[in-house]
């Protein structure tokens, strides 16, 4: 029996949906933990593309069972427009999908806070899909969950109670039309009728899996600095999508997880606002979002791109268990003919023990490089590790020392076979 979790390592963005795809043919389920639809995980197979934003990558192996766990906020739309999506593919889901009765619901009055909210002078750079109104509701205990569904009158209740104070905010703060109350209730019943056959108890599924012997995968969203509890707050998810908001969001115990993989880009990307120490400006920032297709797979937004960030991905390793990663988009360093590593963060000239999380700290800092020759040669093609140059060994031997992690996987491009086992 295995368990592990599979972690993003940066600021998300890290090729999390080419790697669960890869590593889930070894596992029996794979369990997506928090987040919403807001993340989008790309999986190429050949020349067609998949673009998942709720539904775990693993659902592309025909044997291999897909959970969404409590933790997972869920818009009705996108899960429906997920599922029709696969289907149309020839992807079979039947008997292959449990949805969490614990799982909270993204209303139509979470995205509108959260689009209205990103008009304002506090903006974060959300996506507007409703997911940081929807935690918030979550844990005022006003939220509706799936479990609500099963009964008419306590939907209503709860939606009509929350339709009121939200419409009070509207009309009085926003000067906003309010919402119908009985278009909202119905189109979640229909919801309920169109995803009843895949709710299920996550906790005792998954507990009775385990018993059995079966292996399970946990799937994050976002990743290690886009935390609420340890990453850039308040630039940050409105979820955990450390390695302990893994068992918290589906109801493993933690003495049941086995290890623990990071995914780490082979440089350092972030979207929305927040700072980013080793941000690439003008030009040279230009060219590696070019090259790198920095683009989000949900919103289209241009990535921030950045050098590869050690002193990050360390501190990173520390707080999720890390032992081994695998190291993604290698290949499009090869562009380069020098290639800077952060190995540490100074302030006024003094060099920092520990990562600041503290926003105002972060702004002061500056980077601490070492620079290490480019290899300049295509390796999109490479099958194993000796066919590598041995600039690009090099790098990856250094950033593995400083970021003090064991190297598992290298991926070399977007589709399956880009990939190298060690």
């Amino acid at each position: 029996m295995s368990v592990s979790i599979i972690v993003g390592s940066q600021w998300g963005d890290e090729g999390k949906g080419k790697i669960v795809d890869i590593l889930s043919e070894k596992f029996d389920i794979v369990v997506r933990y928090q987040g919403g639809a807001n993340a989008g995980h790309t999986v190429q197979i050949g020349d067609r593309q998949y673009i998942l934003h709720l539904i775990p990558s693993g659902i592309l192996r025909d044997n291999v069972v897909c959970v969404i766990g409590n933790g997972v906020v869920i818009d009705p739309k996108a899960l429906l427009d997920e599922i029709q999506l696969l289907e149309n593919s020839g992807i079979s889901i039947k008997g292959r999908l449990f949805i969490s009765q614990n799982a909270h619901l993204i209303m139509p009055y979470h995205k509108l806070l959260d689009s209205i909210n990103e008009n304002t002078s506090t903006k974060i750079g959300t996506t507007g899909r409703g997911i940081g109104p929807c935690y918030i509701d979550k844990y005022a205990r006003k939220g509706i969950r799936i479990v609500d569904l099963l009964d008419r009158a306590v939907l209503e209740e709860k939606i009509k109670t929350n339709i009121e104070e939200k419409n009070n905010i509207l009309r009085k703060v926003y000067n906003h039309e309010e919402l119908n109350v009985d278009d909202i209730i119905n189109e979640y019943l229909e919801f309920d009728q169109k995803i009843d056959k895949y709710i299920t108890d996550v906790p005792t599924y998954l507990n009775n899996a385990m018993n059995d012997g079966k292996s399970i995968l946990l799937e994050g969203a976002q990743g290690t600095l886009l935390d609420i509890d340890h990453g850039t707050y308040p630039f940050v998810t409105s979820s955990n999508p450390t390695s302990g908001g893994a068992c918290t969001g589906s109801g493993i115990p933690p003495t049941k997880i086995s290890s623990v993989i990071g995914i780490v880009k082979a440089y350092t990307t972030r979207v929305g606002l927040g700072p980013f120490p080793t941000e690439m400006f003008g030009d040279e920032g230009n060219k590696l979002r070019e090259v790198g297709a920095e683009f989000g797979a949900t919103t289209g937004r241009p990535r921030r791109c950045g050098w590869f960030d050690a002193f990050l991905v360390n501190y990173s390793r520390m707080i999720n268990g890390i032992e081994r990663v695998a190291i993604t988009k290698l290949d499009v360093l090869s562009y380069l003919d020098q290639i800077k590593v952060c190995v540490a963060y100074e302030i006024n000239g003094r060099q920092l023990k520990s990562y600041p999380t503290d926003v105002n700290q972060m702004m002061q800092v500056k980077p601490v490089y070492e620079t290490l020759p480019g290899w300049k040669s295509d390796i999109s093609n490479a099958k194993y590790y000796d066919e590598l140059p041995s600039a690009a060994k090099d790098y990856l031997s250094f950033i593995s020392h400083q970021g003090g992690f064991e190297i598992s996987l290298i991926s070399v491009g977007p589709r399956r076979l880009q990939t190298i086992e060690l």
